[in-house]
């Protein structure tokens, strides 16, 4: 009985081992087709053509560069250009899919392959380059900072003993970390949360480009543009994941290609004019042809 007993229980572990093994292999083989998903949804100029779609991640909630109106469309400027590099590719403009990013998270969704190309206002900068590959610039912006109208402030040193609200993110938010740390911030991830918290009084000034400012004030003229050029001149780049060089040579052509008929010219007559006062010209704006 006991050799029979042994003999039941040896077969039992046997059977065990063998199941749990198999479960094994299972597993490695999911985590293995994962990982061949992840690298298929790779943004390569080919894959793209493959996929007979381009994903461009665009901001939903700034206006006029990249919001969704009322019907819930993707309107702006850079939609207005994303719309333009789908129908390059496919002679097609409305094979793009939009994917909404934050200023927070544009380079890991180019890193992570969650978009092909970033053209949510993004600008150029050497933190930025070194991580993402930028193609030819197609628009001009500095920082500014905006107020309540009935605001004396009118200079950076003035915001020493105020809270200044920013964007998570963005070149103002690197800037104020670099070059004034005293300054009391109140941050948040969506331009949404950013505006509101200044209309609320949660702030004294709000630092965000210069040309989302301007399209701001004139929509809310119960403020002002109290520091219209702040830092330094700076463009506005699409992105391509680091090493896409395929994909970036085919923007920077047609950026190059495009000046022939002004395209961003009219890009900002489209997109862009209603939103400025008079003062502010599309050659305070856009930059033609990649030349800046």
């Amino acid at each position: 009985m006991k050799k029979i007993v042994l003999s039941i229980l040896g077969i039992f572990v046997a059977v065990m081992l063998a199941a749990c093994s198999g479960n094994s292999v299972k597993k490695e083989d999911s985590n293995a087709t994962d990982s061949n998903t992840t690298t298929s949804s790779s943004g390569t100029l080919e894959k793209i053509k493959q996929n007979g779609v381009i994903r461009i991640g665009v901001f939903g909630d700034k206006p006029p560069f990249g919001y969704i109106d009322a019907k819930g469309v993707n309107q702006g400027y850079d939609v207005y250009f994303a719309k333009r590099i789908a129908k390059e590719l496919f002679g097609d403009e409305n094979k793009v899919e939009f994917v909404l990013v934050e200023a927070a998270n544009r380079v890991e969704f180019l890193k992570s392959d969650k978009v092909d190309v970033i053209l949510a206002n993004f600008t150029k900068t050497p933190q930025r380059a070194e991580q993402v590959d930028f193609a030819a610039p197609y628009m001009k912006v500095a920082l500014g900072v905006v107020v309540p109208s009935d605001s004396n402030l009118s200079s950076v040193e003035e915001l020493k003993d105020k809270t200044l609200i920013l964007n998570k993110g963005t070149t103002a938010d690197i800037y104020f970390y670099e070059n004034y740390p005293d300054i009391k911030t109140l941050k948040f991830d969506q331009n949404t949360e950013t505006f509101a918290a200044l209309i609320d009084g949660r702030g004294e000034a709000l630092s965000h480009d210069n040309t989302l400012l301007f399209a701001w004030v004139k929509e809310n003229p119960n403020f002002k543009v109290a520091i219209k050029e702040l830092g330094n001149q700076d463009v506005i780049a699409p992105a391509v994941k680091k090493g896409n060089d395929d994909l970036r040579i085919f923007i920077d052509e047609l950026i190059v290609k495009l000046a022939e008929e002004q395209f961003f010219h009219k890009a900002y007559e489209e997109t862009l004019k209603v939103h400025f006062s008079d003062d502010i010209k599309a050659e305070d704006i856009v930059i033609e042809g990649g030349k800046f």
